[in-house]
């Protein structure tokens, strides 16, 4: 697939996230997380990637509609969106995830994330 990005990080992102798919994929019994992050929100989801279906997804924006957030493009509410989406994954039977950072770097507001859903009992 190509993209047209009219700046390099884009097409950079795009280019990383792209090698790192090759190596990883999802499977019923271990989805997927595959993260996206904006501006504005951080977002989480976990994918079957046999079926193509999306399991179970996470978001800032969601949490701050119906929590306590004021603001979701920071690390405090990544690591509520990562404690959420895992809490929601153990209730629903998923204990074990593949990570997929999308060809973002592993720092910040991605790490936060990641971190707050291995502490909150997800296993990478």
């Amino acid at each position: 697939m190509q993209r047209k990005f009219k700046d390099r990080k884009g097409s950079a992102r795009f280019r990383r996230h792209r090698s790192i798919r090759k190596d990883v994929a999802g499977t019923k019994a271990r989805p997927r997380l595959c993260i996206y992050r904006s501006l504005k929100e951080i977002y989480g989801a976990l994918i079957d990637d046999e079926t193509g279906c999306t399991l179970l997804s996470e978001s800032t924006l969601r949490l701050r509609k119906h929590g306590p957030l004021k603001s979701g493009g920071n690390k405090k509410a990544a690591k509520a969106a990562g404690e959420s989406l895992a809490k929601r994954a153990l209730k629903s039977g998923i204990e074990s995830v593949v990570f997929d950072r999308a060809g973002y770097k592993y720092h910040g507001r991605v790490r936060a994330f990641s971190e707050a859903a291995r502490e909150a009992g997800l296993k990478f």
